[in-house]
């Protein structure tokens, strides 16, 4: 324990929790001073006296906050102001304390963004400096119609943003050629490249064939993106990682077929980690039997859904460590505005992808995986905050240590709930685990160790999260 806690007393002193890191769970108090984690020991009750605020957590989970590396959070425009700040309030409502959010089309960046990387992240900083209510980085999207986005990667990584997002799929799609010298140059640097891997010429040939034959409805969108294009893309991209030595991480991974391969990569030391989602964890594609379009199209993400032995397969890929962590793939989208295209007869291929999460990560996870033995509480907190926080560089971010920032959630391990659109924070107005019963219940979150939210009610600031500048990618 530092000499500075002990004579100037903490800001904040958490007593009587059990602490849970990636490496072990113990009974332990936590004392925070100046944003920081000052000291973690079993009995830190002698500075209870001297401190601003003491915490009584017992019967309580001290965890790490969790850090979501995957999200499409929308950042404010003048019709709606104040969605960016509500969406990284339910990531505080969900025990989330640092996100990443990606620039793609449909997040509210502007053209000059969709051209240049370097102008996009200077827009995101400059949108979002005063809208968060927890901290908050950025992974900008590759896109193919930029100007020359290759030449600006390495000014991308000294500024601070190590790792971006490339697409394999969708009018915006980058060049296979091009990921690979983007893995290559980025990997030379530092950084690291995001791929969304699914096959375009399989997948643009089913869209087609099915249109042609008019099977138009959201059921038919999970037939024309099969595991054999996501396994193919994935494979496609460990080759090219292998090729280059440099490091990649494939998102919202959803099958066994794909999860194959990047075990196989992993066992030959190429540097690649894969995340999965709540949703691939929790859901099937029995979804897609849905006849009523407007339901199946809250269904409608990219991978789909997949079958009950693709679930199983992906927890046992997070049990060995084969899938290193687990993401939300947010998006806010809404039944009466993104998704309601469905019930206009709009076909399936262009209907907005994507369903919220960005609230229900921690819940979902623990309910699912730690409380129904799947995983250990402590590979729980590896996957949602200790491993994503080094993958992506942030040092500062992701575990219960002396020197980290503050970032702590309360969570209640003997609570019972039920998830319901109603009681939730996001600006999307459905949920895809309405009615699941979970296990745990968020209670308290702090940031650098200030409250955001407390016994359940939000009490944070608006524009109190920063923009968090990342260090290098970290296997």
């Amino acid at each position: 324990m530092s000499t500075s806690i002990e004579s100037l007393g903490p800001d904040l002193l958490v007593i009587g929790g059990t602490v849970v890191t990636a490496g072990g769970s113990r009974s332990a108090d936590v004392a925070v001073r100046a944003g920081s984690i000052e000291a973690v020991e079993p009995d830190l009750s002698q500075l209870a006296r001297g401190a601003r605020d003491v915490i009584d957590a017992r019967g309580l989970l001290v965890l790490p906050g969790c850090v979501d590396v995957h999200t499409h959070t929308r950042v404010a425009s003048d019709e709606e102001p104040d969605r960016f700040y509500q969406d990284s309030l339910a990531a505080a409502f969900g025990g989330t304390t640092t996100f990443l959010a990606f620039n793609n089309p449909g997040t509210g960046s502007s053209p000059a963004a969709h051209r240049s990387i370097l102008a996009g992240i200077d827009e995101f900083r400059r949108v979002t400096v005063s809208d968060s209510a927890v901290d908050f980085a950025l992974s900008p999207a590759i896109l193919g119609g930029m100007d020359d986005p290759l030449a600006e990667l390495p000014a991308m990584v000294d500024a601070g943003v190590p790792t971006a997002k490339a697409f394999m799929v969708f009018d915006f799609r980058l060049a296979d050629r091009a990921i690979y010298d983007a893995m290559a140059i980025l990997g030379a640097r530092g950084g690291m490249l995001e791929v969304h891997c699914e096959d375009p010429v399989l997948i643009d040939a089913a869209v087609a064939a099915a249109l042609q034959h008019g099977d138009t409805s959201p059921r038919h969108h999970a037939a024309t993106r099969t595991t054999e294009a996501e396994a193919v893309a994935t494979h496609r991209a460990m080759a090219f990682a292998r090729a280059t030595g440099a490091p990649v991480h494939v998102v919202h991974l959803s099958c066994a077929a794909a999860l194959r391969f990047v075990a196989e990569a992993r066992a030959a030391g190429v540097r690649a980690t894969a995340e999965t989602c709540p949703h691939y964890l929790t859901l099937t594609d029995a979804r897609y039997e849905e006849p009523d379009p407007l339901e199946c199209a809250k269904s409608i993400i990219s991978p789909p859904l997949r079958t009950t032995a693709d679930v199983e397969a992906l927890w046992a890929g997070l049990a060995a460590g084969d899938l290193s962590l687990i993401a939300t793939d947010h998006v806010a989208d809404r039944v009466a505005v993104e998704k309601g295209e469905a019930a206009r007869g709009v076909s399936f291929d262009k209907i907005s992808n994507g369903a919220p999460g960005i609230e229900t990560l921690l819940s979902v996870v623990y309910s699912e995986g730690a409380a129904r033995d799947r995983i250990t509480v402590e590979r729980m907190v590896d996957l949602l905050a200790t491993r994503p926080a080094r993958r992506f560089g942030l040092a500062r971010k992701g575990a219960i240590e002396v020197g980290r920032d503050a970032d702590l959630v309360l969570f209640d391990p003997g609570a019972r709930r039920t998830i319901r659109a109603t009681e939730l924070h996001h600006t999307s107005d459905f949920t895809p685990y309405e009615g699941m019963e979970v296990a745990g219940a968020v209670r308290s979150v702090f940031v650098r160790g200030r409250a955001v939210i407390r016994d359940g009610q939000a009490v944070g600031d608006r524009g109190f999260g920063q923009f968090v500048e990342r260090g290098e990618a970290d296997a």
